[in-house]
């Protein structure tokens, strides 16, 4: 398998990767490359990174994407990749109808210089090839990964160089992605909370009710209330940008550590952003809003930047964690627009 993350945080793949009893055999800039996963286009597939590296994605906070038994292949021109694509995905189509749009996904690192321009010059010759040899089935692709999280059919290209290409049929999708931003949105933190609806598979809608803990300077509160929800924004912090003087947005001025819904009230969603220690929002916040069932979902980011990342991960999903003992649905990520953080999504239990 080669499971691929934001760049630099390529060290807690390989430990979070090893936890899970998956041997990395090589890393580089956003990528890990498992035991058993890549073989050159003449070999059989290996053992070892097998069924039980696939069972164990879904509970994998860095991989964003990992692609499943993934070729490796090397060429010096963008030609020669092209036809080396080519030549495994036509193979790779034997036995195969495919009548519906499919993604055809091409990736690097962005902070290799160049590399980008590399990739899109095979992504195009790799297009005309295909558009030459299966017309019908080149004009289905779509250049895009599917939303949400799971395993997901197509074709996945990881350029780790500039004549070093890995490609698979099937990967593995965490969910996370590049979000685009709103010139509204009052902060950055604004896309985390659009990329988390992405790994829960559902967003609020209108009419909805949501709690933001920690709210200032506003972008959850914005996120919600763009959608027709209706948002109780605590913070003693000040609202800016779209979130201020939101039609839809409360803004109360209230510590978020004591704040709770009066009796009887369920929210749909509980938003958490706070820049506390992680160990204290897990106490006296989410122990006592999801015991008490105070929420249906909620998004709640946790720092790691003080404390191990890897313990952490190991606390948020330990039988004994509020999450653990009240929550359904429970995915822990390290998002694509995440810095020294996870972002826990999910929903509880009936």
């Amino acid at each position: 398998m080669l499971s691929l993350c934001q760049h630099g945080y390529e060290a807690l793949l390989e430990r979070e990767l090893t936890g899970a009893g998956l041997a990395v055999t090589e890393k580089g800039p956003g990528w890990a490359l498992c035991a058993g996963g890549a073989n050159p286009p003449d070999e059989p597939q290996a053992t070892g990174a097998g069924s039980s590296g696939r069972l164990a994605l879904p509970s994998l906070a860095f991989p964003h994407l990992t692609l499943l038994a993934p070729r490796e292949f090397k060429g010096e021109s963008v030609n020669a990749l092209a036809a080396q694509l080519a030549d495994f995905f036509l193979e790779s189509l034997r036995g195969e109808r495919i009548e519906a749009a499919w993604p055809c996904v091409f990736q690097t690192v962005p902070e290799v210089v160049g590399l980008g321009r590399r990739a899109s010059g095979v992504e195009k010759a790799f297009d005309e090839l295909l558009r030459k040899k299966l017309a019908r089935i080149a004009k289905l692709a779509v250049p895009e990964l599917p939303r949400g999280a799971g395993e997901a059919r197509g074709l996945f290209v990881f350029f780790a160089d500039f004549g070093r290409v890995f490609a698979a049929r099937e990967a593995w999708l965490g969910g996370q992605r590049r979000m685009a931003d709103d010139d509204a949105a009052p902060s950055r933190s604004y896309l985390k909370v659009e990329e988390a609806y992405i790994v829960l598979g559902r967003e609020p809608a209108a009419d909805e009710t949501v709690v933001d803990l920690g709210a200032a300077p506003g972008g959850w509160s914005y996120s919600a209330a763009k959608r027709g929800a209706r948002v109780i924004a605590v913070d003693n912090g000040p609202l800016k940008g779209g979130a201020l003087n939101h039609p839809l947005i409360e803004h109360r001025l209230e510590d978020a550590f004591k704040f709770a819904p009066p009796p009887g009230v369920t929210c749909d969603w509980l938003f958490c952003d706070l820049v506390e220690e992680p160990h204290h929002v897990m106490q006296n916040i989410a122990g006592p809003w999801l015991a008490h069932r105070w929420c249906r979902r909620f998004v709640i980011n946790l720092k790691f930047g003080h404390v191990d990342s890897l313990a952490l991960l190991q606390e948020i999903a330990a039988p004994e964690s509020p999450f653990a003992k009240h929550a359904a649905n429970l995915r822990i990520r390290h998002l694509y627009h995440d810095r020294e953080e996870f972002t826990v999504v999910g929903e509880i239990n009936p």
